[in-house]
């Protein structure tokens, strides 16, 4: 795609993966073992010309668990309390999209998250993130939280253009289980077809090389499933 290489030396530049590597508690030795693997990289958008509002969720855990499932789940996608992929949202135009219910992401949902509509608007403790162009805010999708995007005016200025990343840690658990949580997370966006490929390569360093073979050693994503449904 046109600008591809530009995207590539954001992606995988030294001061986001610092961030990356200081919240997953790693840090990378010249010569050792790349501890990060690619994962997910895109554009997020606001309609042109509607409203548009997700549901409260978690990325990974339907909203159809119960307590004892979800804190299940909780501890799959975090083994041990270490948190398995840093997840980060960068703004390039005034942004107040993402809302979070801060500390969410450490249990399970409170009897009133879990009776509340799924798009109620005043979720208690929860937090609008506001950012400027240039801010970007780095979080565990296992936090409760939802996107309300505001249409753009006709002829007005852009109401959301957020690059949207995702970097995970290698080998968090040797469980299946905690790796099939994981592969089905990343995999299911289609990433695992491609990345493989000879000419899949970013030309941006030897890191971004070891990042995308530790992605292709997750598989290609056929039949992992998705982690929710509708």
């Amino acid at each position: 795609m046109p600008g591809r290489a530009e995207f590539a030396r954001f992606y995988f530049s030294e001061k986001v993966l610092a961030v990356a590597e200081e919240l997953l508690g790693v840090k990378r030795t010249e010569g050792g073992e790349e501890p990060l693997v690619m994962e997910l990289f895109n554009l997020l958008v606001a309609p042109e010309t509607k409203d548009f509002k997700l549901r409260w969720h978690r990325d990974d855990i339907p909203e159809t668990a119960g307590p004892e499932e979800e804190l299940k789940l909780l501890e799959s996608k975090s083994p041990q309390g270490k948190q398995s992929h840093a997840q980060y949202n960068l703004a390039l135009c005034p942004d107040a999209s993402l809302i979070v219910v801060p500390g969410s992401h450490r249990r399970v949902r409170t009897e009133a998250e879990r009776k509340a509509d799924p798009y109620e608007p005043d979720m208690p403790n929860q937090l609008v993130v506001e950012l400027q162009p240039g801010d970007a805010v780095f979080y565990d999708s296992n936090i409760l939280h939802r996107g309300v995007y505001r249409g753009k005016p006709e002829g007005g200025e852009e109401t959301r253009l957020t690059l949207h990343g995702s970097i995970g840690l290698k080998g968090v658990s040797g469980n299946e289980a905690d790796k099939k949580v994981r592969a089905t997370a990343v995999l299911q966006h289609g990433v695992g077809a491609w990345v493989h490929r000879d000419d899949a390569a970013f030309g941006v360093g030897e890191r971004a090389e070891k990042m995308r073979a530790n992605l292709v050693a997750m598989g290609t994503g056929e039949g992992v499933g998705y982690s929710l449904q509708g």
